[in-house]
């Protein structure tokens, strides 16, 4: 059997529960040595098995898990964040539906939840945004020409932008052409919830300048929107006393009851 597990955004107790028990049980772990916090292979068995797939192939790392299938191992294929988000599993699936063995999926903090935490960020405010975008800029891996940059800015809500550290100036002037305003307030999160953590405030215009004159290049999530200033947000309605929901009738002003 084989778990993709998440590991979390960085710090090592944001892996979940059920993360950590896949972990202490695992025969074999395959983790992704360049992202994930090597903290949590302190968990595993004595007698575990360790591979480092920043070292690997995709056939090299099929070949290990398809070699402790055959001896009656378990083995954790453990991704950073949320495996969902940019961990190339689908492939890894795929091939094992060939090879006949089952595996299951345990879900992971994504760094666009840490980093929102790093900053005590709401992406979704009321009046201000109601939609998040993640995305990420064209480089070696290519990305449709549908979900460009630009096409997604015209609808001015939120963004976050994975894998484009290096290419902030281009990242800026396709959010520019897109629709944003060169003072449309961003962020940089770098290494979100990792002890080395930095959280820069900025706008879209300033995103290059800010990284290099925090000595920026890579591993970090930037975000795009008017939620970065959390102002001029109208307060939740759920909450709202005159707001009926299905557990609580809402009152007028004046203190009836409101029945609309």
């Amino acid at each position: 059997m084989v778990y993709f597990v998440g590991a979390g955004s960085g710090a090592p107790d944001l892996i979940t529960v059920r993360g950590q028990r896949l972990i202490r049980q695992a025969d074999v772990i395959i983790y992704a040595g360049s992202l994930v916090n090597p903290a949590l292979l302190e968990e595993k068995k004595e007698n575990c098995e360790v591979y480092n797939s920043a070292r690997m192939t995709l056939e090299e790392v099929l070949a290990v898990m398809e070699d402790a299938e055959k001896s009656g191992k378990m083995t954790v294929r453990l991704h950073t964040g949320d495996p969902c988000v940019y961990g190339a599993i689908r492939e890894q699936m795929d091939a094992l539906d060939q090879m006949g063995i089952a595996y299951e999926s345990c879900p992971g903090v994504s760094s666009f939840c840490g980093a929102a935490s790093a900053l005590n960020l709401e992406y979704t405010l009321p009046d201000v945004s109601q939609s998040v975008i993640i995305t990420r800029m064209a480089g070696r891996t290519p990305v449709p020409e549908r979900e460009s940059i630009a096409s997604f800015a015209a609808h001015h809500a939120t963004m976050v932008v994975f894998l484009s550290t290096g290419l902030l100036k281009e990242l800026s002037r396709e959010l520019i052409a897109g629709g944003y305003e060169p003072d449309t307030p961003a962020a940089i999160v770098y290494k979100a919830t990792w002890p080395e953590e930095k959280t820069l405030i900025c706008t879209v215009e300033t995103l290059a300048q800010t990284a290099e004159e925090n000595g920026i290049t890579k591993t970090a999530l930037m975000i795009i929107g008017d939620v970065v200033t959390h102002s001029q947000y109208q307060r939740s309605e759920l909450y709202n006393p005159a707001f009926t929901t299905e557990f609580r009738k809402g009152t007028a002003p004046g203190g009836e009851e409101n029945c609309e």
